[in-house]
């Protein structure tokens, strides 16, 4: 199994103004610089996107910038849309799609994400693919068959050479913001699935599975993350409300270094 180098996302979702928002990213990037050991990325609110992005770089961080979505056209009447130029524009670096809210509350369907993925690659912009199942199709056993549909229509259409900037995040939708939390064997089962079908389940190549690094998105705090990252599939996590207070996440960077 080559090496794989952890990487760590902030997803602060709908939290934060103006000032709190800035405060965050500049205390996380004074305290943190350990940036060659683990890739490290924060997505706030869209309104705060370009103000974050200029406290990561006036302090000289190696923190990317991520948004939470964006939209598959180029450009046109879609009122309320942002589009994948205009994130670029503005110096974001990384783009979540397929994110469980999006599904199961925006009510997202495969084929959009699909398409959200797509443009983002094309645009240049790595991405955040989040797959995982809810409680009911966990209790039923088909926590395995909805991760590897997830995953086969999302990346539909991608290249080899476009998987070097693709990240999947496994998000147990009954682990998110619940206090529950998979225990790392659990985690390690799942991601280890879907490592396998990354390697085999598409024209790729096992070389190219092999190297896809996997979140672990599911209440990941201070006190489990060690564990959980130390896990052989689990390369680093997709974490939400731990994110949004510095000690607690530069705990978890350093858990992954």
């Amino acid at each position: 199994m080559p090496a794989r180098k952890p990487f760590v996302g902030g997803n602060w979702k709908m939290n934060l103004h103006t000032d709190d928002a800035v405060a965050l990213a500049k205390s996380l990037a004074d305290r943190f610089d350990a940036t060659d050991k683990v890739d490290v990325v924060i997505c706030p609110a869209f309104p705060y996107l370009a103000m974050v992005g200029k406290t990561l770089k006036d302090a000289g961080s190696g923190i990317k910038l991520g948004a939470q979505d964006a939209y598959f056209q180029a450009d046109g009447a879609f009122t309320g849309e942002v589009s994948m130029a205009m994130l670029k524009d503005i110096g974001v670096d990384v783009v979540l799609t397929g994110h469980s809210e999006r599904r199961h509350v925006i009510n997202e369907t495969d084929v959009l994400i699909n398409a959200k993925t797509l443009a983002a690659l094309e645009a240049g912009l790595e991405v955040i693919l989040c797959i995982g199942e809810k409680i009911e199709q966990r209790e039923a056993g088909q926590t395995h068959q909805i991760n590897m549909a997830q995953l086969e229509y999302g990346l539909a259409g991608v290249t080899a050479e476009q998987m070097d900037r693709v990240t999947i995040a496994y998000e147990p939708v009954w682990a998110i913001g619940t206090g529950k939390t998979a225990t790392p064997a659990d985690a390690q089962e799942a991601h280890d699935r879907i490592r396998r079908c990354l390697k085999f389940g598409f024209e790729w190549g096992e070389a190219i599975g092999d190297k896809v690094r996997i979140q672990y998105g599911g209440s990941v705090k201070p006190g489990n993350a060690k564990e959980l990252f130390g896990q052989a599939d689990i390369d680093g996590g997709l974490i939400g409300g731990a994110s949004l207070k510095a000690d607690d996440f530069v705990a978890i960077l350093e858990a992954a270094c």
